[in-house]
């Protein structure tokens, strides 16, 4: 069973204060001791992790990378698109820690890039695609020529313009880069070494 839900209460508030909102699904997991009879092994685990996005004061902290990238190499030579992108962004103004950035002469990208990435190293990682692919399982036709990640406490926006802020009304929560890949993963029974996950889409796999 695969529960797909906003995870709206996760961005509004914080691990010990969500937990209390969801609690009628932790008591639901919690009274899953006829699944356990039955010998089925129940797991349960989460797509994503969740961290605060704000400075001291509650600002959101964000890289608007459309305009850096603008900047150093000039409009038009690259295009950034936010995976996080959707619909719902009352709760995180489309606003998450993973960027694609297309370039429209990508054989002419090394040497510019090479000098303009060395002011990332502070607030962002930032791999070429194929790498990207082959260490996070990322499809390699949809991809952009570099994916770029920001630090733990803050998200890549594409243009102050493009992002609508004003419905925030709790400060920025939000995910997508590589500070919230570990999530937890809770079995009924013990699990074979060689069956222990390493990806929470691993779940599937688990026997007894």
């Amino acid at each position: 069973m695969y529960l797909s839900t906003s995870d709206y209460v996760q961005h509004k508030h914080a691990p010990g204060d969500a937990w209390r909102r969801i609690g009628s699904t932790a008591r639901s997991i919690g009274r899953s001791a006829e699944i356990d009879r039955l010998g089925a092994t129940l797991v349960v685990t989460a797509d994503h992790g969740m961290r605060a996005k704000t400075d001291a004061d509650g600002q959101a902290r964000v890289i608007f990378l459309q305009d850096v990238l603008d900047g150093w190499l000039g409009a038009g030579e690259a295009r950034v698109v936010l995976p996080i992108t959707d619909p719902y962004v009352l709760h995180h103004g489309a606003l998450g820690s993973c960027g694609m950035v297309y370039l429209a002469r990508p054989g002419h990208r090394d040497r510019r890039l090479r000098i303009a990435c060395r002011q990332w190293a502070a607030w962002t990682s930032r791999l070429a695609r194929e790498e990207a692919c082959y260490r996070f399982d990322l499809p390699l036709d949809r991809t952009g020529d570099l994916v770029v990640f920001s630090d733990g406490e803050t998200v890549i926006g594409t243009r102050p313009a493009e992002h609508d802020l004003s419905a925030l009304d709790a400060p920025l929560r939000s995910h997508g880069g590589r500070a919230e890949q570990e999530v937890p993963i809770f079995a009924n029974r013990p699990v074979a070494a060689d069956c222990r996950p390493r990806h929470n889409y691993d779940a599937r796999s688990i026997s007894r």
